[in-house]
């Protein structure tokens, strides 16, 4: 029997930012592995909280947006709705209407492109697709929905290419690709039909941005602003009609807009919801005759959480939301528990496994946000280490929230059940069709879903309800302007003079990666604290002061390893969360070290 074993994937690639993924794994006697303890390190450092201290609230924004370059709507947008909280300030209908439609479209971009540029390849062989029948690929196509591009033709130019290229030998971000892995199971021409996929999605990515720069002037990094949205409306056509001629969004650019909508939903609806029923058909197939099962693997903490997102009248209104607010314990989907992101007791952040300190409170306590501190104590390890951290450790730049005590996961899995426990029909429809077509069993808290696949298919069920909810935005938007209503701003509350001495706000949105929050207090009109919790801190946290392990490590217990040298099986389960680590900086030489130190009180 081997001997045991610890595993250290560092970086985990295809990711944003720099994630370390450590394991003990246990050797079984027929050479295979499975892990018995995992730590989620990441390695970069956020300091834009202790940024924003001493600044004007309402230009928090346009800071929150350089937390990180993919969710920069959902921050910006997240950091102005802390604000109007904290000042009582109700944005114009039309103004959430956009926001929306900004926050949908991200989401759309956002989880197509995980689907085919980071998590995909964990799924599909590419260098197995080269072996595909054209023919028989078209036909398969076919099979999956009306997609015009389905001819043996096109599949023919496909393989084509991708045999030139690794014929070439220059694979490029290809190259490091565990190709032939045993725990690859799709046929040549599925391969083939999800690589086209692949290809195809670069372009479409690059037009469906146009609606940032279209309401938010600009992407990424697109303007929002505290009481609204900057964009002005032209109910008259705007002059020429032509975006490029004026500052106003006109009748031209509000039909750009629809086409857009038409655009990413065509692709949901025809490429990708499909795909993803294809992969988890053909991975729950192929588990049936002895291979690993990833639909009964890589559940988490089995506890989901959401804030809610997309009002149909307004952010003050939970009951609007197409994605609805509650927690979820245990997988019972029976009980939705509700929250109050201002109980100084529901929700907290625990430092005892993350490279800081608490001058207010014990290491080991917990500080909800408006009262937390961001005070850095890197204490090691050394580069390069290889022993998984004890209990008295501390490995993560990220802290560790909680919700009473509770690790929660965030993201479209949450997102779904709770579509589902609430009872939103076309939820439940879609839901149980998909597994029908896959041929997972519809229980009362839909096993199947609570995985590594599961995960990966309630991300695409969850883009194609979102790309639906859309047309209503946009329909609702159009009513108003046509009715003669074009306010995006409210500046009643614009000049300092009318704020209270002191106030405290939460702002928050469903990013595609899950529960966001900004919290901030402002004293004599600029901000004293401003502490974010952003998706990937509840998904990626280190274990807490009581040693409970947030969701990535607690995915990862059991898995098994077939390769120790190829771990792809680690990979799929953590690219199944999308991980952003972005949301920090970090300066290193090539060798890893620190090559700059920056105070960041310099910046108060």
């Amino acid at each position: 029997m081997a001997a045991s074993r610890t595993l250290v994937i560092d970086p985990v690639t295809r990711i944003e930012g720099h994630l370390r993924i450590q394991a003990n794994t246990t050797a079984n006697a027929d050479g295979t592995y499975t892990i018995s303890r995992a730590s989620s390190s990441s390695t970069m450092v956020r300091g834009i909280e202790l940024i924003m201290k001493g600044r004007d609230p309402r230009e928090a924004w346009a800071f929150a947006q350089r937390i990180c370059g993919v969710c920069t709507v959902v921050h910006g947008v997240t950091s102005a709705r802390a604000v109007e909280n904290a000042l009582g300030i109700t944005v114009p209908s039309n103004a959430e209407m956009i926001r929306n439609l900004m926050i949908a479209s991200q989401y759309m971009h956002d989880h197509v492109m995980h689907f085919y540029l980071l998590h995909m390849l964990d799924w599909v062989d590419v260098t197995s697709a080269i072996k595909a029948d054209p023919a028989k690929a078209a036909t398969l196509q076919a099979s999956m929905s009306t997609y015009a591009n389905n001819t043996a033709s096109y599949f023919t130019g496909v393989k084509s290419k991708l045999t030139t290229f690794i014929n070439s030998g220059q694979l490029g971000i290809f190259a490091k690709g565990y190709w032939g892995h045993s725990a690859y199971k799709l046929s040549p021409e599925q391969n083939l039909v999800l690589m086209a996929h692949y290809l195809e999605c670069l372009s479409w990515s690059r037009s469906i941005v146009k609606l940032h720069t279209i309401f938010g002037g600009k992407d990424p990094h697109p303007s929002v602003v505290v009481g609204g949205m900057p964009c002005a409306i032209s109910s008259s056509g705007g002059g020429t009609g032509k975006i490029s001629t004026g500052t106003a969004v006109n009748s031209a650019s509000l039909k750009m807009v629809s086409d857009l909508i038409t655009t990413m939903r065509n692709f949901v609806d025809q490429v990708y919801l499909p795909d993803a029923i294809m992969m988890c058909k053909a991975y729950t197939d192929a588990a049936k005759s002895g291979g690993t099962d990833w639909s009964t693997i890589g559940e988490s903490v089995g506890n989901y959480l959401c804030y809610g997102e997309f009002p149909s009248t307004n952010i003050n209104d939970p009951a609007s939301f197409l994605i609805p607010r509650g927690v979820i314990i245990g997988r019972d989907l029976s009980k939705i528990y509700p929250i109050d992101v201002t109980n100084t007791s529901e929700f907290q952040e625990f430092v005892a496994h993350s490279w800081y300190d608490y001058k207010t409170a014990s290491k080991n306590a917990g500080l909800h946000p408006w009262s937390g501190e961001t005070t850095f104590n890197y204490t090691g390890p050394a580069p390069g280490y290889t022993t998984l951290p004890d209990n008295a450790e501390s490995y993560s730049w990220i802290k560790s929230p909680r919700w009473r005590g509770r690790a929660m996961e965030v993201g479209p899995l949450a997102h779904v059940l709770m579509m589902y426990a609430k009872g939103n029909t076309t939820a439940k429809t879609l839901v149980q069709q998909c597994f029908g077509k896959i041929g997972w069993t519809v229980d009362a808290n839909l096993t199947r879903f609570h995985s590594t696949l599961g995960r990966t298919l309630a991300r695409a069920i969850e883009t194609k309800l979102i790309g639906d909810g859309m047309v209503g935005w946009y329909n609702k938007l159009m009513s108003n302007i046509n009715g003669g209503d074009v306010s995006v701003f409210n500046n009643a509350k614009w000049a300092p003079t009318t704020w209270p001495a002191s106030a405290k706000g939460f702002g928050f949105t469903e990013a595609p990666r899950g529960a966001l929050g900004h919290w901030v207090v402002i004293d004599n009109q600029k901000i004293s604290n401003y502490q974010c919790v952003v998706a990937s801190q509840w998904n990626a946290g280190p274990r807490d002061a009581a040693g409970v392990a947030g969701p990535y490590e607690a995915g990862l217990q059991g898995h098994p390893i077939a390769n120790f040298d190829q771990p792809i099986e680690v990979l799929r389960t953590i690219h199944s969360f999308d991980p952003c680590i972005g949301c920090a900086v970090h300066l290193t030489d090539p060798d890893g070290q620190a090559s700059v130190t920056v105070d960041f009180n310099d910046f108060a």
